[in-house]
């Protein structure tokens, strides 16, 4: 009762302080997680002394495990198979030498400094090696990062921690075998995590993902579902992936991860309803692992400070950046969006989880690796999340002042819709969501219904003489998978379009034709 009191009260008070501060953070810039990480200080025993989470904690291991499947489900859902395709070399780079030298050379520097294992420092090389993507997140979203570094940290840190993690397991196998000291049990653990690994784990998280698929089609189709339950239905789709592989000796990590693949290449529609809605309830429970690591855990990371762990954490928080430098060369982007991608590599939540796995496992000297983790985070918190403000705040900095330009006229004629609105509309020609028309010069109560607009009935306006402006609403992955447009239409942004409109100036006196489908 104790322990469900205690999760209880933690999901209360991150909801409320996640809402009420979330103007207030969004303003100042600051870093999300270190607000959160104080936040677990004051109520911990350093703090209010309210609550205490361990590592032994039944609450902790709960919330590390479910923290880790939704970051894998939520980093392989946010993968744009087009931007793979598009962007060969570069993801290559990343998840090739960015991601495995990086990680060679910390490892390297574990074993050389902290005098640890080779299988030890191999862990922790591989946990420190993984991007965060819930530090990423603000930078993420700002327009004011360029498309090509935009594109390579999404794709890093949704597909680097699949990449890691085998590395993280076969370590703790190696570790666990020392310890008992029969190296044939460990081999042949080893080919049996190994089959579940890459086999069973991703196969069942696959299966699961195209089943979910199937089933929603049908009955979207036939009966219809709510946005904000589908965007629950993905999560469903990742706790059930990771369930099926547990129970058969799989992966569930990977299997999450798989099943998020899986919906990402079959489904844009069930990734933006994610994006839109599912991703606040993953971000809430991802911020509530980082108030139970801020209570105590994560400070004993500062416990353990010397010369030697100082160096180490600075060459594991340089390493990538040293690494990417020279390696991000002739992949087509320029220098300063190369120095972008470089720097922007924060240890976050991932690399936490990661060495919690082989404490939850009961590996020897597991703790010591989880602190030295603790220390790099913090660093890295602290400078890249420092770092990632000032970027923030610079790009939201108002530009000086230039001679304003006259309002762009109106569009002189849009004679036709091309394949686009019609491959929307259906195959008859009327839309299977009608297109929303509407008149600032005309409002209507909010409570009424919007007017419809055939295609049919939008030619016959464009053949009368009139200049309707055909306003691109789709949400922004259903619009960067297809190359299709309606011609002559204006993109504006579905989760900012006053500014967006603003920013086009679009005619307050122009019927506005809006389609998102």
């Amino acid at each position: 009762m104790e322990h469900a009191l205690t999760t209880i009260a933690l999901i209360g008070v991150v909801i409320i302080v996640a809402s009420l501060l979330s103007g207030v953070v969004e303003r100042s810039r600051a870093p999300v997680v270190g607000v959160f990480l104080a936040l677990g200080a004051a109520i911990g025993p350093w703090g209010l002394g309210l609550v205490d989470i361990q590592l032994d904690s039944s609450v902790l291991r709960v919330l590390a495990t479910l923290g880790l499947a939704l970051v894998l489900f939520s980093d392989a859902v946010t993968v744009e198979f087009k931007e793979v395709r598009a962007r060969k070399r570069l993801v290559a780079r990343l998840l090739g030498p960015g991601t495995l030298l990086p990680a060679a050379v910390i490892a390297l520097a574990a074993w050389w400094l902290l005098r640890v294992p080779v299988a030890a420092a191999t862990l922790l090389g591989a946990a420190l090696a993984s991007t965060d993507p819930v530090l990423l997140r603000s930078v993420l979203r700002s327009r004011a990062l360029p498309p090509g570094p935009r594109v390579a940290l999404r794709l890093e840190s949704g597909m680097n921690d699949a990449l890691l993690l085998p590395i993280v397991v076969f370590s703790m196998l190696i570790l666990q075998g020392g310890a008992r000291g029969s190296g044939g049990v460990v081999a042949g653990e080893m080919a049996r995590h190994a089959v579940g690994l890459f086999l069973l784990g991703p196969a069942l998280g696959a299966l699961v993902g195209w089943l979910g698929i199937v089933a929603l089609a049908r009955v979207r189709d036939r009966f219809g579902v709510r946005r904000d339950y589908e965007s629950l239905y993905a999560l469903g789709l990742a706790f059930t992936g990771y369930a099926a592989a547990e129970m058969v000796g799989g992966s569930g990590f990977l299997a999450a991860f798989a099943a998020g693949l899986m919906v990402a290449s079959q489904d844009v529609e069930l990734c933006d309803c994610f994006l839109e809605y599912g991703e606040a309830t993953a971000e809430m429970l991802l911020l509530l692992t980082f108030v139970a690591l801020g209570m105590s855990l994560i400070w004993t990371g500062l416990g353990v400070i010397g010369a030697r762990t100082l160096l180490f954490a600075v060459i594991a928080l340089a390493a990538r950046t040293v690494v990417l430098l020279p390696v991000l060369r002739g992949v087509g982007i320029g220098p300063r969006d190369c120095r972008l991608i470089a720097l922007f590599g924060p240890r976050g939540l991932s690399s936490l989880l990661f060495t919690l796995l082989p404490v939850f496992a009961g590996v020897p000297g597991s703790e010591y690796l989880f602190t030295i983790a603790c220390l790099v985070v913090l660093l890295s918190v602290a400078l890249h999340g420092s770092g990632i403000a000032l970027f923030l705040r610079a790009a939201s900095a108002p530009p000086s002042r230039a001679p304003t330009a006259a309002p762009p006229a109106a569009p002189a004629a849009l004679p036709v819709l091309d394949h686009a609105a019609r491959a929307a509309a259906g195959t008859d020609g009327a839309p299977a969501e009608p297109a929303t028309s509407a008149s600032p010069t005309t409002p209507t109560p909010s409570d009424a219904a919007p007017e419809r607009m055939t295609i049919t009935e939008l030619r016959d306006r464009i053949a009368r003489g009139e200049t309707p402006v055909i306003v691109d609403a789709r949400a922004d992955r259903s619009f960067r998978a297809s190359d299709l447009r309606a011609q002559g239409s204006v993109r504006v942004l579905p989760d900012d379009p006053v500014r967006s409109a603003t920013e086009q100036r679009l005619s307050k006196h122009a019927t506005l034709v809006v389609y998102c489908a």
